[in-house]
């Protein structure tokens, strides 16, 4: 029976407006778990969310269940078959400087392996396209030639559970499951990036570099851009950039949890961390 309440605890259920309002009040990381009546909440990972929300702290994370029919503000994820999580992130403005640098001395003690930057960082995908046919090397070098940092840079494959997590908002789209299983095909090179020089930040810097999302729009608008040089067709374009401030921090905590941020892109006080559909 006490388990039963500390489950019920981990995880609140949204069912009117009043809650969601207040539910967006929480400070720290909020995932929402947006089900439809017909298909019941993803069970799965409810002892996940509960073992992480223990490790966490249970003011910094929280976990909810939300019915699509129920709320208006969830209308677009009506009909959905998909598992649907959305994720809300609220600072805590209270917290002193004092507190916030002993928080980061603490992490960096418990994970020697963590990467941390005091500067506004981005996250860069070199794609599996692009990889297997031998061009990582020369991408880096362009990327290190336009004026950006490598703060960390890892070659690894990703799982499908990652990229169907990674691209949530593209998962009523026609192509997310070729895109899925392209993402997962083979190895893609990950890198942090930063920038010292030059009056653009770096997410607006890279995806300038990047070029137009198609390859072939980018041949004939921007030639030079690692789309156009690199890129085929869609979705093989070489490359990934994050599309903002928001969607950089939520990738690279994503794909980098020991990644460790400092002064970012000011933020909203709600962001909500969902990838355009424009990339």
């Amino acid at each position: 029976m006490g388990s039963k309440k500390k489950e019920i605890a981990l995880q609140v259920n949204i069912s009117t407006q009043e809650l969601w309002e207040e539910m967006l009040s929480f400070k720290g990381l909020t995932v929402v778990d947006v089900y439809q009546g017909w298909c019941s909440p993803c069970k799965p990972v409810v002892s996940l969310f509960q073992k992480m929300r223990i490790e966490v702290g249970l003011d910094l994370l929280h976990f909810a269940l939300a019915e699509a029919d129920c709320l208006d503000v969830l209308e677009k994820y009506r009909g959905k078959c998909e598992p649907t999580f959305l994720f809300y992130a609220i600072k805590d403005e209270a917290l002193s400087e004092e507190d916030e640098h002993f928080s980061h001395e603490k992490d960096d003690g418990e994970d020697e392996g963590a990467v941390s930057s005091e500067k506004t960082c981005t996250l860069a995908i070199i794609k599996p396209d692009a990889v297997v046919h031998g061009k990582t090397d020369e991408i880096i070098m362009k990327i290190q030639e336009a004026g950006f940092d490598i703060l960390t840079s890892e070659e690894r494959t990703m799982t499908e559970a990652e990229m169907r997590l990674f691209y949530q908002r593209r998962a009523g789209e026609e192509a997310f499951e070729m895109l899925v299983h392209y993402m997962c095909s083979g190895p893609s090179h990950l890198l942090i990036l930063t920038r010292t020089e030059g009056t653009e930040d770096v997410v607006t810097a890279w995806r300038t570099l990047m070029g137009p999302c198609d390859p072939d729009v980018a041949r004939r608008e921007q030639p030079d851009s690692l789309r156009a040089q690199y890129g085929t067709e869609m979705p093989f374009n070489a490359v990934h950039g994050s599309q903002d401030g928001g969607d950089a921090r939520r990738e690279l905590a994503l794909l980098f949890p020991g990644f460790k941020f400092s002064e970012q892109v000011p933020e909203a006080p709600l962001a909500k961390t969902a990838l355009r559909s424009s990339r």
